[in-house]
């Protein structure tokens, strides 16, 4: 039975330095009225407790719906929380993780990593905090309790349960699973069952008693009203606040609840819940709701209740209910009144009348919440119940309802709202299981796709990667493998391949979904062309030149053919061809392209548009490609100006806007102004993200560049040995980005003479390169040309002049003769070899006087 809950507010860290204990974390939920202590249960967990060496560190309350699991574990964790820290089983820590998903449990250890001020705890990526908070856990002497409430997945939990200590460490989980991965390995499942007969009676009479009603209670029919509802007591909860709130007798309330006119059984038949409980828990729940709507005037909370069921049990942001496409609903779900049909309208429904709707289904204890704005809960039996009774066309259409407030709710930008993203993204993820189908047909709704780019967002990227493999696998059952939203989901899932850096597998991905594409829709379906487009940015990302510029031509002329030559499209087509132009050294092209896009742009969109400073920054890339460096500055101190005046001081795009304007002071020789600018945009994605986020890591590799220009070698050494510590970390060690971060510390160790670092780890640049990217890929070939600069560092210069003859060839054969990286390899091989003919000995002997 679900009632509201005291917030475990994670006391601060005393003057930002020391953490004061105890520290709590996360909600436990108030306990029921009249809660029954379970003795026997505690028993059971009090042995387990103590087994000798057999060491059970977790301990797994497994019951079905209903039975008090949750209430069991809030009043276990009380009690060791109340106790003083001086007893021997006082704690100093204690997290209660909402289990439902790991995203959640995530959520909470990284709050509590936070909280304890540890190393990487306050990484913007969330699972990066999580896993220090998991990593301390068995190294502290301190005294803690994990509580994982609610586990439905003990497969996706595994991962993140704490490691226990039998001498202070101890986690308390609940589920309705009995999984064999929920017991051993430390982990004993415990059974929580129904009441016993002397506890329902002891629950109904200290109830009554408690409500200032105890000539409500009868013995004898209680024994038989508490049989009746299966002594569950969910149940009992149910029928209890409907007897206090109706002033009726058991005998009365059993009675209702035995009336077969009142025509329960349309609503919830006897076998629509397989769990065995479902007549007792909906009869008492309907008798309550039917209560309720007696008494709610504004003729909302039925529906509103309805609404609710399809949400996440264990708490949705409250807000979802005053957004305009739930007040839409409600307004409609209002029974028609002639006054209304004369006036052609039925009256609005306001804040008002929703929160009087919210308190009628509190006090019926349909619904928990511990205050107006803290989330709403329903029990996830009640929720059940609930969405039993919802007609079957009224589900289709209630469950778009919740899905269009859940995207209306959702932040711009989710690290400036990462709590409400967390919730939204395990609501979302309910209501699909709640509903499936209704999201998916006739179209897939947007939110199903949000949760992959929130995920994302959050740094999440393997959790993104296993959502979008599972939707892709929800397409092909509901759709079939050639439906449009299959492919679209194909398309989501390359995406999550590429952010995660697995290049080929993306790539694979997006040629199938062209392939089928072609196949299905025709050469020029709009959805062709994008297909095409992604499919010329996969290429890009491998290395294909070539063969993404061909493609991103071959997108431009069937945009300009099919939708004009001044479409939105069109000019993206436009633009990401002169990225292509300038990948393959063909600088002018793409300068041309850049300027006639910006031009364009503010023909159409006018001069503040956000795709027209995109535009204008593009173009002064591709003047400091072709060397006209004052130029490229002149414009991009403009469009930092307008990113700041249009978008604020603190938009990525502005940040990132900051970022290529230092590029520009660097290559003027302006050093100073470049790093102050780097460490002015480090600082600001390190407030804005955190500092484990991919933009700052990005951010903090520049300023170490900005330093080697500068001539403090040891700082830029430091800060990217620091880069590449957080990339292995974070991305792994096979990430473009992390090969790229070793690339560049190899760089700060030539630098500092450290030549056979510096040469150890091109050759293992090299041989990752290879391996992950191809031996034709750009960035194979610079990690060649590297290598080939430490080797005559090394003095060892026929090893150097082979790899410099070895990239000239190959970008001879990959570029053509004219591109600018073929005119860098002539002259490292010239310089080489200019150093090899210095070497050779002198063959004259020298003479004896």
């Amino acid at each position: 039975m679900q009632v509201a809950g005291d917030a475990i507010f994670p006391t601060p860290p005393a003057g930002g330095v020391e953490v004061t204990w105890p520290v709590w974390v996360g909600t436990i939920p108030k306990l029921a009225a009249a809660f029954q202590p379970r003795s026997e249960v505690r028993k059971d967990i009090a042995r387990a407790r103590g087994e000798g060496s057999g060491v059970v560190l977790s301990q797994v309350l497994a019951g079905d719906g209903g039975v008090g699991k949750s209430q069991l574990a809030a009043a276990l964790a009380r009690e060791l929380r109340d106790q003083g820290r001086s007893t021997e089983d006082g704690l100093d820590l204690l997290v209660w993780a909402n289990a439902s998903g790991p995203d959640q449990i995530i959520t909470a250890y990284a709050d509590a990593a936070e909280r304890l001020e540890l190393p990487g705890g306050d990484s913007e990526d969330l699972a990066v905090a999580a896993r220090a908070f998991l990593a301390w856990l068995p190294t502290t002497e301190r005294r803690w309790l994990v509580v994982l409430d609610d586990i439905t997945d003990p497969e996706a939990v595994d991962a993140w349960w704490p490691d226990g200590s039998r001498r202070n460490g101890w986690v308390l989980a609940t589920t309705r699973r009995r999984d064999a991965l929920l017991s051993g390995q430390g982990r004993k499942l415990v059974n929580l069952d129904l009441y016993t007969k002397e506890e329902a009676s002891a629950y109904l009479l200290r109830r009554l008693t408690d409500a200032g009603y105890p000539h409500l209670y009868d013995p004898d029919d209680a024994g038989r009203l508490a049989e009746a509802l299966g002594r569950l007591p969910l149940a009992l909860g149910h029928a209890a606040a409907y007897m206090i709130n109706k002033r009726c007798g058991i005998a009365d309330y059993l009675a209702l609840f035995r009336d077969t006119r009142n025509k329960l059984h349309e609503l919830f038949p006897p076998n629509a819940d397989t769990e065995g409980y479902g007549r007792p828990v909906t009869t008492a729940l309907l008798i309550s709701l039917d209560a309720v709507q007696a008494a709610d005037t504004t003729h909302l909370a039925r529906p509103l209740l309805e609404l609710m069921s399809l949400m996440d049990p264990t708490g949705h942001p409250t807000s979802l209910w005053t957004t305009p496409p739930v007040k839409q609903r409600l307004r409609a779900s209002r029974p028609s009144r002639r006054r209304w049909l004369r006036k052609r309208s039925l009256p609005p429904v306001t804040d008002q009348d929703i929160s009087t709707a919210l308190g009628h289904l509190r006090t019926y204890a349909l619904v928990a919440q511990d205050t107006a704005q803290a989330p709403v809960r329903m029990h996830a039996l009640t929720a059940r119940a609930v969405r039993e009774t919802v007609p079957v066309d009224v589900l289709p259409v209630i469950s778009r309802v919740a899905a269009d407030a859940i995207v209306s709710l959702w932040p711009d930008l989710d690290h400036h709202g990462r709590d409400l993203a967390a919730s939204l993204r395990a609501n979302t993820i309910f209501l699909d299981r709640y509903t499936r189908p209704c999201l998916w047909k006739p179209d897939v709704h947007y939110c199903i796709y949000q949760v992959s780019s929130s995920l994302t967002a959050a740094g999440l990227f393997e959790q993104a990667l296993a959502y979008d493999r599972g939707i892709v696998e929800q397409s092909l059952r509901i759709h079939g493998p050639d439906h449009p939203n299959t492919l679209t989901a194909r398309n989501n899932l390359a995406v999550s391949y590429a952010d995660a850096g697995r290049v080929q597998e993306g790539l694979d991905l997006c040629e199938r979904v062209l392939v089928d594409r072609e196949r299905l829709l025709g050469p020029d379906h709009p959805d062709t062309l994008s297909a095409r487009n992604n499919l010329a940015g996969s290429y890009a990302d491998a290395g294909r030149v070539q063969e993404a510029l061909d493609l991103r031509e071959r997108v431009l002329a069937d945009r300009e053919r099919l939708l004009g030559p001044d479409h939105p499209h069109t000019l993206a087509a436009r633009s990401n061809l002169a990225v292509s132009y300038s990948d393959a050294g063909r600088v002018q092209e793409a300068l041309d392209l850049c300027e006639r896009v910006l031009a364009d742009r503010e023909r159409l969109l006018g001069p503040d548009h956000p795709d027209t400073l995109s535009a204008r920054n593009n173009l002064a890339a591709s003047y400091s490609d072709v060397g006209r460096t004052q130029e490229a500055l002149d414009l991009r101190e403009r469009v930092l100006a307008d990113r700041e005046r249009v978008l604020g001081p603190d938009h990525p795009d502005t940040l990132i806007a900051r970022n290529n304007l230092a590029v520009s002071y660097g290559v003027s020789g302006r050093t100073q102004e470049a790093l102050d600018l780097f460490e002015r945009v480090l600082a600001d994605r390190e407030r804005l993200l955190g500092p484990d986020h991919p933009s700052t890591l990005t951010a903090r590799s520049n300023l170490a560049a900005s330093y080697s220009d500068a001539g403090r070698t040891q700082e830029a050494l430091d800060l990217r040995e620091r880069v590449l510590a957080d990339r292995e970390r974070l991305l792994g060690p096979d990430h473009p980005s992390t090969l790229t971060a070793r690339s560049n510390l190899a760089v700060s160790y030539a630098d500092a003479g450290r030549v056979q670092e510096a040469l150890d780890l091109r050759e293992r640049v090299l041989a990752d390169r290879e391996r992950l990217l191809g031996p034709d890929h750009p960035d194979t070939l610079s990690a060649c040309s590297n290598l080939a600069a430490s080797y005559a560092d090394a003095g060892r210069t026929q090893e150097a002049l082979d790899l410099c003859e070895r990239v000239l060839a190959d970008r001879e054969r990959l570029l053509g003769p004219d591109h600018p990286d073929i005119l860098t390899a002539r002259n490292n091989l010239a310089e080489i070899r200019a150093v090899q003919h210095a070497e050779i000995p002198d063959e004259s002997s020298d003479s004896q006087s």
